[in-house]
């Protein structure tokens, strides 16, 4: 399996202080809403490992949540530390590239 076929961001840069933007290596450029981000969280501790089901509750995460870091993790995605102190999810690049606000809907 090639790279041609894998979203790669040429550039992940905080847009103001909440949100998150890539620039992504085709050219198309994603904004990420934080709190947007923060509710899609893959980890086992958000999401149950065994059903897929959603655990994380969308009333404990603030509307003012903001990424206080972001770090590359290897040549395959993300990860994000929150200002609520959450920092176990990794967000692939491909899940990024799904989750783009502007492709859903």
């Amino acid at each position: 399996m090639g790279d041609n076929n894998r979203p790669i961001p040429r550039e992940i840069t905080r847009a103001g202080d909440h949100d998150i933007r890539i620039l992504w290596k085709s050219g198309h450029e994603s904004l990420y809403p934080a709190r947007y981000l923060r509710l899609k969280c893959p980890c086992a501790g958000c999401v149950d490992e065994w059903t897929g089901r959603k655990v994380l509750r969308p009333q404990e995460i603030s509307e003012d949540v903001a990424p206080s870091s972001l770090e590359l993790v290897g040549r395959y995605g993300l990860r994000i530390r929150w200002t609520d102190g959450h920092s176990d999810g990794i967000y692939t690049f491909g899940l990024l590239r799904d989750l783009c606000p502007c492709c859903l809907g």
